[in-house]
């Protein structure tokens, strides 16, 4: 595994949600406060500006993007910086916003909601599938780690104030089947679970908010090793590149009052490991 490297200079106040596009082979990313989305690829950099926040993204083609804001799921062309909004997603609850969020194995877009203070309990997990969305989890406060098992029958999620990643059972349509469990406990050692993401082997990759690392986790949950970021709140990961085994993290310089040089910074770094691609949203 290669030493990080920075990938994208541009600091993010809350940098979240990469997603590495699979027939773009490029990497789109947010800064959640900055109400921005970024992107770069070998043409160079991008970014886009929002009048709300936006926080996570699903393909949907090859030119456009389910993207997740504060009030609502819409499709958002990449060309053209077109919106078109699909369902809504607690429009009406002014103290909310959207934050973790990922496409399952079936199609279907789980997105997590939390205060924009992080209020206790004011969030929810959503799933989006078949043109409607559904909650599935009440009670979060700061809803994060949704990913998925690559047997497509297994999703994660965490909220990072329990510091407790939860592993779910999934049906044969990818809802959630019966009571969650825990994959893995941080309390112990006073670890924050931020955004996560699964390789091709089952494994959890953790971003670990406020520890400067992303954790591996076994299927069964043994801790297998830590890759450190340079940057004190590292957020969220994501496998991409030519073959996926290029492991982005995004960073946040949120609440610091002299950022170093890496706070808020996207970084890379050759893991040898395949990720999985992302999977497409049906819309």
């Amino acid at each position: 595994m290669t030493v990080p490297q920075v990938f994208d200079k541009r600091r993010c106040e809350l940098g979240e949600g990469p997603l590495w596009h699979p027939e773009r082979g490029q990497l789109f990313w947010f800064d959640i406060l900055g109400k921005r989305l970024l992107s770069r690829d070998e043409t160079g950099a991008r970014q886009w500006q929002f009048d709300e926040h936006v926080s996570a993204a699903g393909w949907i083609d090859r030119d456009s993007l389910l993207i997740a804001s504060q009030t609502a799921l819409f499709a958002f062309e990449i060309e053209t910086g077109a919106r078109s909004d699909i369902v809504p997603l607690e429009a009406n609850n002014p103290v909310t916003r959207s934050n973790d969020g990922r496409a399952d194995p079936f199609g279907g877009f789980w997105i997590g909601t939390m205060g924009k203070a992080a209020e206790p309990g004011a969030g929810a997990i959503y799933r989006f599938f078949e043109g409607k969305v559904e909650r599935l989890f009440a009670g979060i406060t700061i809803s994060n780690a949704i990913c998925f098992a690559p047997d497509g029958r297994t999703a994660y999620f965490a909220d990072t104030v329990e510091r407790r990643i939860q592993r779910q059972k999934l049906d044969d349509a990818g809802w959630p089947e019966g009571a969650p469990k825990v994959f893995v406990d941080l309390s112990r050692d006073g670890l924050n679970p931020d955004g996560a993401v699964v390789d091709a082997e089952g494994c959890l990759w953790n971003a670990q908010w406020g520890a400067s690392r992303i954790a591996r986790y076994a299927p069964d949950g043994v801790f297998l090793s830590a890759i450190s970021i340079p940057a004190r709140q590292t957020s969220c990961p994501a496998f991409g590149g030519a073959e996926l085994k290029t492991l982005f993290a995004t960073s946040a310089a949120e609440g610091i009052d002299a950022p170093a040089d890496g706070d808020g910074l996207t970084f890379s770094a050759d893991t040898g490991i395949t990720g999985q691609a992302e999977h497409r949203v049906k819309v």
